[in-house]
């Protein structure tokens, strides 16, 4: 604790005994001291306006969205950036963010990695939605590709990778930023959720810490709003976590004001003690 609160960063070693302890109150405990060093009582939040690649001409983005966010799994270069360029023409200033590391990859198998990238900021693309530690063979060509490209930041995720093999992935990211610095954030928590074996509350909160103690060089550990839900985010934010994703950019409050999503991310933030903020998809204070 008292390293931490002095800015030493723990090794490789010490992290890998950490992901040993079952002792999640304690671990959380230097995770939240590193998290408001970093960050002091802020947390931040996106509201992001998601659209399948495939129907990006929908009826106007929401005034409140400040990304734009396509999903699916084009299947070639060339449907990408129509999406890309057709969404960027409905956009406004939002950023316009899209598409996984592993359909760039594919879309690579047809041409230079360098050229697809460049069409993809020419298109209009300012972010790949997320890069799966597990499922890119060598990431670090891939954050060098990115930078090289004119992209400003990556996203780091973890596929479906299971609790015990996270950490190797998590001390990875942090050497991906002291050699490229590109990273901006990392989200722990898989993005595929497995029926057979479903991660628990317990497993989900020592990953968030985890997270923050490995890479205290990258400036957000961040949690999925939709994917997750409220309560697990909350919990999160008093184990590290300090940049919630995915928030809706409805107004609509069918279950009264006060279940509307922004006064509802607020309150789940100040009931955590913490001061929710604000952001676009560059990661500026609104």
């Amino acid at each position: 604790m008292d390293r931490i609160a002095r800015g030493d960063r723990l090794t490789p070693e010490e992290i890998h005994d950490l992901a040993t302890t079952p002792d999640i109150l304690s671990l959380g405990m230097l995770a939240d001291t590193l998290r408001r060093r970093l960050r002091d009582r802020r947390v931040t939040f996106l509201r992001v306006a998601e659209f399948a690649f495939d129907r990006p001409d929908v009826a106007g983005v929401p005034a409140a969205a400040r990304e734009v966010r396509l999903t699916g799994s084009p299947a070639d270069i060339e449907s990408a950036v129509a999406a890309i360029e057709k969404t960027k023409s409905i956009s406004g200033d939002r950023t316009v963010a899209g598409f996984s590391w592993v359909d760039v990859d594919r879309w690579a198998a047809a041409a230079p990695l360098r050229q697809v990238l460049t069409r993809l900021k020419n298109a209009g693309l300012d972010a790949i939605a997320e890069l799966p530690l597990d499922h890119v063979g060598d990431p670090g060509f891939a954050a060098m590709s990115a930078k090289d490209a004119g992209f400003r930041q990556l996203r780091l995720t973890i596929g479906k990778a299971p609790a015990d093999e996270r950490t190797a992935l998590l001390i990875a990211a942090s050497a991906l930023q002291d050699v490229h610095g590109i990273v901006q954030s990392i989200n722990p928590l898989p993005m595929s959720l497995s029926a057979f074996r479903p991660t628990t509350g317990y497993e989900d909160v020592k990953m968030v810490a985890l997270a923050r103690l490995a890479a205290p060089n990258v400036p957000s550990i961040q949690v999925d709003w939709r994917r997750y839900g409220p309560k697990l985010a909350q919990v999160a934010l008093t184990f590290g976590a300090d940049d919630i994703d995915g928030v809706s950019p409805s107004d609509d409050a069918p279950e009264g004001r006060r279940r509307a999503p922004l006064p509802e991310i607020q309150r789940n933030v100040e009931a955590a003690g913490l001061l929710p903020v604000e952001r676009d998809g560059w990661f500026n204070l609104l």
